[in-house]
């Protein structure tokens, strides 16, 4: 059976996410997290995508992104190859890193951008370890929370270098 194809045009956002093979980690540690934002900021730069935000958890990232030039799939396959290359390479490890293919929802951009937006900036506090935690510790966890573009749009002065 074929893949089914992506729809893709220019203009088009999209709600994208990547989970790590059998729900395991993709980023080990912080410098994993750093190249995968580096490598982020050079194909944003490179394929010309406008990045709304972002948020990287241990063993998933999810991407709210819009395609000027409707290329998608070319910018997904450099981007999840070279990731999946760098952490190969560094955790000498061989094969998928990923659960399948990137999952890319599109999404209409007028009335939704915002609504997916905070789903996307709440992720680190809708976990089971934090089921149970107050509002305000999770406010506080989510301010302190560095992998995420939440910082950029409440602090002018995080924003990322590919904003």
């Amino acid at each position: 059976m074929t893949r089914p194809l992506r729809v893709q045009y220019e203009g088009a956002v999209y709600h994208m996410t990547c989970r790590g093979n059998e729900r395991k980690t993709i980023f080990k540690d912080d410098q994993d997290k750093n190249v995968f934002l580096e490598l982020l900021s050079d194909g944003v730069k490179t394929y010309n995508i406008i990045l709304y935000c972002y948020i990287l958890m241990d063993n998933h990232f999810r991407l709210l992104l819009e395609t000027p030039l409707g290329n998608l799939g070319v910018f997904m396959r450099w981007f999840n190859i070279t990731y999946t290359s760098h952490y190969n390479r560094r955790h000498k490890r061989a094969g998928h890193l990923y659960q399948g293919r990137y999952k890319s929802i599109l999404m209409e951009k007028e009335g939704y951008l915002h609504v997916l937006s905070r789903y996307i900036h709440l992720n680190p506090v809708r976990t089971r370890q934090k089921e149970k935690v107050s509002l305000a510790e999770k406010k506080k966890y989510l301010r302190n929370y560095p992998w995420s573009s939440l910082l950029a749009y409440i602090d002018d002065t995080k924003k990322k270098r590919f904003y």
